[in-house]
């Protein structure tokens, strides 16, 4: 990405690395979900540039980022994200949030309704999070036994320790093949090489089993989730609110987009994409462009 440059600064114990470039007049802020990076945003950015000033941000445990600290909830992920946005003073901000970053991106716009303008929401974690449960003989969810602590979840036989192991043992196949069977099951993918270059990203996360963890107990709902009490921050959200949801998610479902749309006070856009699976910008990039732009 010729525009786009990746830099470091410093955010409390952390640093984080972000790539920023464009030369729009309009200030934009991206934030990736789980297994995923900066980078995954790069085909939009460059869409986006004559348009945006663009800052995309490694998340503490992934990509470029440090890792020093752990944590137990995304609000630790957005209280580093407000750091970050003092520190290069940014104001009047949009901000996309992909996935568990969409979890990120709301508590940052609860929290900081001076700063974030609008709010995108593409294929987002629901208000009361995303559970994970133990797993019977077949691997089948028991939806009556959550994993209550991080030990447990690290040791989930289905959804953490094999992606924890292909991490360890850098195993790009893995991934590629996880992808396909879930995010890219509408039949489209990246090209071999972007497809490559994605993979190297994931395997630079270090942080699974405490965003599987701070998922579960994600909830700015005004009920319990099954693990913790909502916290009602999701009335604290003022801004216009964009959504995206993919018919075809089999990672985020329906239910979950819609949830965040039921609870909204402020005003809320809702876009279905028809043929998009978990990732948008690769399914239906032209309905994300436009829908990132306000057309």
């Amino acid at each position: 990405m010729e525009y786009f440059e990746l830099k470091k600064i410093e955010v409390g114990e952390e640093i984080l690395a972000y790539r920023e470039g464009g030369r729009g007049s309009r200030h934009l802020l991206l934030i990736h979900g789980n297994m995923s990076s900066s980078l995954h945003f790069d085909k939009l950015m460059e869409a986006l540039q004559d348009d945006f000033k663009i800052y995309a941000v490694d998340l503490r445990g992934f990509g470029h980022s440090s890792y020093h600290c752990r944590f137990d909830s995304l609000k630790t992920l957005s209280d580093d994200l407000e750091i970050f946005i003092d520190k290069l003073r940014l104001k009047d901000l949009e901000v996309l949030g992909w996935s568990t970053g969409g979890g990120v991106a709301m508590h940052l716009a609860a929290s900081r309704p001076d700063i974030i303008k609008r709010l995108i929401l593409m294929e987002s974690v629901g208000i009361t999070g995303y559970p994970i449960f133990e797993k019977d003989a077949s691997g089948q969810a028991i939806l009556s036994k959550p994993l209550l602590s991080k030990e447990a979840i690290e040791k989930d036989p289905v959804q953490v320790l094999p992606v924890n192991q292909a991490i360890k043992n850098k195993n790009k196949e893995f991934f590629k093949n996880l992808w396909n069977m879930v995010i890219y099951n509408v039949g489209n993918t990246p090209s071999e090489d972007d497809y490559d270059r994605y993979n190297e990203e994931i395997l630079k996360q270090r942080n699974l089993v405490d965003i599987d963890y701070a998922l579960t107990r994600f909830n700015i709902s005004h009920e319990h989730n099954g693990f913790v009490d909502g916290t009602g921050e999701i009335s604290l959200i003022k801004c216009p609110v964009t959504i995206l949801q993919g018919k075809n998610d089999l990672v985020v479902p329906m239910a979950m987009a819609k949830s965040i749309e039921a609870g909204l006070k402020s005003e809320v856009k809702f876009i279905e994409l028809e043929n998009s699976g978990h990732n948008p910008i690769v399914d239906s990039f032209s309905q994300v462009v436009s829908a990132v732009k306000g057309l």
